[in-house]
């Protein structure tokens, strides 16, 4: 397992061994103690899966304390551009959007940790998506950003004509307004 850090402090593309073969390949997506080397102090506690057709954006979402989230994110099948926005209060980065293509075929996950709102648009047919939390779900804690929002400038490499929203995605806030709230 190998980490880089991208240019916003915390949070961290990884790239799990993979051992191809004639017949297929073999990886091992997360080992607690090679994690633990990478990024010390974060213990997952529960995996999630979710399968999407083309142009579903889930997102931008986050949880407030005390029930932040960090997450491990892959792409089991299919294809997505995976987009984080730093929400750290007194961060460098405050406010600053960093997008990945998370596939398949390049098997990358994302260390988000906590304090960023993490959404994705699906590229591919269908996209089958996975990841690790280090927190309980709270919907009473559950809140978000809405995905066009011009401060953000997000470029989701899709026609906005094709992008599918529930209807809770429809009704997140700006920037501006998350920051007038949670300051």
């Amino acid at each position: 397992m190998n980490a880089k850090e991208t240019r916003i402090k915390g949070l961290f593309e990884i790239q799990a061994k993979l051992f191809p073969d004639q017949r297929g390949y073999f990886s091992e997506t997360f080992n607690k103690n090679d994690f633990e080397k990478l990024i010390p102090g974060v213990n997952f506690i529960q995996d999630n899966e979710s399968k999407s057709s083309f142009g579903v954006l889930r997102g931008l979402h986050l949880q407030k304390a005390p029930y932040e989230q960090s997450k491990l994110i892959r792409v089991i099948e299919g294809e997505v551009l995976d987009v984080v926005v730093d929400l750290r209060k007194n961060s460098e980065t405050f406010g600053e959007s960093f997008s990945i293509l998370l596939n398949e075929t390049n098997k990358t996950q994302l260390f988000i940790p906590k304090g960023f709102a993490h959404g994705f648009v699906v590229l591919s047919q269908s996209v089958i998506f996975s990841y690790k939390v280090d927190n309980l779900y709270s919907p009473e804690h559950e809140l978000g950003l809405i995905w066009d929002d011009d401060k953000l400038n997000i470029d989701w490499k899709i026609n906005h004509k094709d992008i599918i929203l529930s209807e809770k995605d429809k009704n997140l806030l700006s920037l501006n307004d998350y920051t007038k709230i949670y300051g």
